[in-house]
């Protein structure tokens, strides 16, 4: 540790203003009062272009994300830029599908995508597996931001999980008392030291190695030594299908969690989610950037810190930084990961207790819940939440909680068609939406369950990569286990819906409008609906 103290001082002191920041932003646009779900958990639904362009691209963009993408390029090739094509493709659906979301959100006050299935198909079941999905899967989302900070930490020389616990519980304590409107200010700081990091990062780490044509000969020169077939710096014929439907299930889903959509309806109008989605595709040229530094740490010699006789391949990135800045700089790099891991980790928790809050707490404990009961509800569950979180790292193997977040992917696209193909028909019947929720996670979970790591030791859950040849083809070619499981869960919904609708089984009453869909800013709000009592 002695050896890094300039750059545990640097890192120290932009954490803490950070930190400060986020006390500091129950000030920020103060409203006459906290205690609702609109201000705490939305900010009051008024967060302009910039504000939403900083928010939503500190949400998708994590700290997870800085260190796994890179380390999977180091350990993998070109299969680790999957995530540059899914960003580019993710935001023309969202263009027409979330903007639907925010208008009836808008007119009806839903807080989360479950209100919003709540009322289109007149179902509290249907909306307790949206919320209990939701939540399953932002969990261990939240638990690899700690991955990220830990990397970090681990790159400092500093060790035990005290200093993970610390900076949870300051994220814990300022996204109480400021909600929302934390990480929204906090987004600001985080995507300016991101962007400085990595436009240095790409301008000055290729010098010293010589350029991008010594980074690129050492890859190859690894790739071809590695005993895994698919590793390269290029595609080959077996991996080309799964890097496809990885990077179009990978976009299907990001818009699903409930952190995603918490940003989104916190916009304060349609135009501001049409610039942002219309401008969120540069965050994709910077994430190609940040894939790229896997090969410089290829060329730059960097091995991954060995915890207990493990390699932690997380670690490559700051490790690389450490080798390649002076101490000063290796500490505001160090800050931008760090400071990446608090902007997701609290929306993903206030997300996290909306539904909880929303759709269980107030649909089955106490259904005539005030406004500031539902916000204090929401506050202490946002806690419960990241105590979770912070127990996956310390009473887990972290390769245990990137298992779960794999699985987490696979389960969150099992709400595609309740919640986005329901923005545009509720053609399906409420039933048949459950019956295909259940049939899509068996079949994921079962196809995850079979896919062993032999380079890991693992004989389950050890990739999302699903051989065809299982399902009887004479080929080698994989596809993503999201893909699969979402085409079983649409063939039971269409399947039982045309059964239930044949046997005249009586289907939820919808309590949206057409025109609900298209409403903007300054359109008539109805803040409470007439649910049916339906299940």
């Amino acid at each position: 540790m002695s050896d890094h103290i300039t750059e545990i001082v640097v890192f120290g002191t932009l954490f803490l203003l950070v930190s400060g920041m986020g006390f500091v932003a129950a000030r920020w646009r103060r409203p006459d009062t906290m205690d609702s779900l609109d201000e705490w958990g939305l900010g009051g639904r008024s967060f302009g272009s910039w504000i939403t362009w900083f928010l939503i691209g500190g949400d998708l963009y994590t700290a997870y994300t800085f260190v796994a993408v890179p380390a999977l390029v180091f350990g993998a090739g070109a299969a680790g830029f999957f995530a540059v094509p899914y960003t580019i493709i993710v935001y023309p659906l969202v263009f027409l599908v979330l903007i639907r979301l925010w208008s009836v959100s808008h007119v009806h006050g839903f807080v989360t995508p479950a209100d919003f299935v709540r009322a289109r198909f007149g179902s509290s079941s249907l909306a307790l597996v949206v919320a209990i999905t939701g939540i399953v899967a932002t969990m261990p989302y939240i638990a690899l931001q700690l991955v990220g900070i830990e990397a970090v930490l681990k790159a400092m020389g500093v060790t035990g999980h005290l200093p993970i616990i610390i900076a949870f519980a300051i994220l814990a304590a300022y996204t109480y008392q400021s909600g929302l409107r934390a990480p929204a200010l906090i987004a600001f700081v985080k995507d300016i030291l991101i962007y400085l990091v990595i436009i240095v990062a790409v301008l000055y780490i290729p010098g010293k190695l010589g350029g991008w044509g010594e980074i690129f000969g050492a890859a190859e020169a690894k790739f071809e030594k590695s005993p895994a077939p698919n590793d390269g710096i290029l595609l080959d014929a077996t991996n080309q299908l799964n890097y496809a439907t990885l990077a179009l299930g990978s976009a299907l889903a990001l818009f699903l969690y409930p952190h995603s959509i918490t940003g989104v309806l916190a916009s304060k109008n349609r135009n501001v989610i049409k610039r942002n989605m219309a401008a969120l595709p540069a965050y994709s040229f910077v994430l190609g950037l940040i894939a790229l530094l896997g090969f410089m740490a290829i060329a730059a010699g960097v091995k991954p810190i060995t915890t207990d006789g493990k390699a932690d391949t997380n670690t490559v990135v700051p490790v690389l930084f450490d080798k390649m800045f002076p101490d000063w700089f290796a500490g505001v790099a160090y800050a931008a990961i760090g400071i990446g891991a608090l902007v997701p980790a609290a929306i993903m928790s206030i997300a996290a207790a909306n539904l909880f809050t929303r759709n269980i707490y107030k649909e089955y404990i106490r259904k005539d819940a005030t406004d500031k009961q539902e916000a204090t509800v929401s506050k202490l569950a946002s806690l419960v939440v990241k105590v979770g979180a912070v127990a996956c790292i310390l009473l887990l193997d972290p390769e245990f909680s990137i298992d779960l977040q794999l699985i987490g992917g696979v389960i969150i696209l099992q709400t595609l068609p309740a919640v986005a193909i329901g923005l545009a028909t509720r053609w399906f019947h409420r039933w048949a939406l459950i019956a295909g929720w259940a049939s899509g996670l068996a079949a994921g979970l079962w196809m995850l369950y079979q896919i062993p790591n032999p380079a890991k030791g693992k004989e389950h859950f050890g990739g999302s990569a699903y051989r065809l040849s299982e399902l009887g083809f004479d080929t080698k070619m994989t596809v993503y286990v999201g893909i699969l499981a979402i085409l079983v869960n649409l063939t039971v919904t269409v399947v039982g819906t045309l059964v239930l609708r044949a046997a005249k089984v009586a289907d939820g009453k919808d309590a949206t409008r057409d025109d609900d869909y298209t409403a903007d800013e300054g359109d008539p709000k109805v803040k409470k609906l007439e649910l049916s009592g339906s299940t």
